[in-house]
């Protein structure tokens, strides 16, 4: 399976002007990024209702030569049969890719799998695969390992597996990024890594933790932990970095592109930092904002998640009341919840997001 460096470009979480992608700073920063020998660009037919994949396109594909990069998207919906068969063909004509390198089924757990078995998915990737539609598929995964060991033997044939691994969750009883890892591993399986930043919260680490690192290495960058702790275990394929901005892209691409594994000691700091972790109080939400996009009183969850964890991993009471009212200035209040439960249902994290924004509520509505 062909691969250059282990960084690889999420398309996720782009820079924006005036509400829409920048899609001048974002072609700046593919050319910072090939140009530091990376190839991996990833993006899905849902992210930002397909603007992501128009950014693609826009900045890549028009741009560059179909050799010289992997793209990555994934099939979303779970809404119809017909609507899942049919965003591939989506896919490829908003990227104009031609072909797509490593395809996924988005977000497999255990209460999403009927409908993408209902819709006979798996056989359609075999046979888009063998019409050289899309060159590897796979899946992203967000359950136990129990769970993902059934799947590798259910579907031997998958090319690669998609993990949330970083170093705050890797032995996170609830994401079990260690024992999922450990799973694709034995089955053999090129693991590509998301969130090795967990939405960007391990670039801003509570102040002991940044304290440790500080005291041992001046100069590195905070996401520089996180990055060389994904890329020193074995067979990765690629490492997601949902980079926002040129300074993000400039230090990641220093970071991974002489790469150089963690030494003993290095682990040591982190194994510290892990501990720190490990008791936070915070909501570990990573912003991917999947559970906004179907809210019907239009809460923006992750907004008002980043506020209470203001006041909780901080103890920042009155930055996080007013986080809390820019958060909800002409959209949902916490108390707006109408507990239809969909969110919960889109959440990777799987996190008790109504009983969440209940204690929001009760924390910023009675202040």
């Amino acid at each position: 399976m062909e691969r250059n460096g282990l960084l690889g470009f999420g398309l996720m979480r782009l820079p924006e002007r005036e509400g829409r992608i920048d899609i001048e700073e974002t072609s700046r920063m593919v050319d910072l990024f090939l140009a530091s020998g990376f190839t991996y660009f990833d993006t899905a037919y849902a992210y930002g209702d397909g603007a992501s994949e128009l950014a693609a396109r826009d900045a890549l594909v028009r741009r560059y030569p179909r050799s010289s990069y992997t793209l990555a998207t994934k099939l979303c919906s779970l809404d119809s049969p017909e609507k899942m068969r049919d965003e591939l063909r989506v896919s490829l004509e908003r990227t104009e890719a031609g072909y797509i390198d490593y395809y996924l089924l988005h977000a497999i757990r255990r209460n999403n799998i009927v409908p993408f078995d209902k819709a006979g998915i798996w056989g359609l990737v075999k046979e888009a695969k063998e019409k050289g539609l899309i060159r590897h598929y796979g899946f992203s995964y967000h359950d136990d390992p129990a769970y993902l060991d059934e799947m590798l033997n259910l579907h031997p044939d998958v090319d690669f597996v998609q993990l949330q691994i970083n170093y705050a969750d890797w032995e996170n009883p609830r994401v079990e990024s260690r024992g999922c890892y450990e799973v694709a591993r034995r089955h053999g399986k090129p693991v590509v890594i998301m969130e090795p930043v967990k939405g960007g919260t391990l670039a801003n680490p509570p102040e002991e933790a940044r304290e440790l690192f500080l005291s041992y290495d001046k100069e590195s960058s905070f996401p520089s932990w996180a990055l060389r702790f994904c890329g020193s275990l074995e067979g990765i394929l690629a490492i997601l970095s949902g980079m926002s901005n040129m300074a993000q892209m400039e230090d990641n691409c220093r970071v991974m592109k002489d790469f150089r594994p963690l030494t003993p000691e290095e682990r040591d700091v982190l194994r510290k930092v892990q501990a720190l972790y490990s008791r936070s109080k915070e909501i570990p939400c990573t912003a991917c904002h999947y559970c906004t996009g179907g809210c019907p009183r239009k809460i923006d969850i992750p907004a008002i998640f980043r506020a209470r964890n203001l006041a909780l991993g901080e103890g920042a009471i009155h930055e996080a009341l007013l986080s809390y009212r820019k958060a909800t200035e002409g959209r949902g209040l916490a108390s707006s919840c109408i507990r239809c439960g969909q969110c919960e249902r889109k959440c990777p994290q799987g996190l008790p997001i109504i009983s969440l924004l209940s204690e929001c509520m009760g924390f910023f509505e009675t202040k």
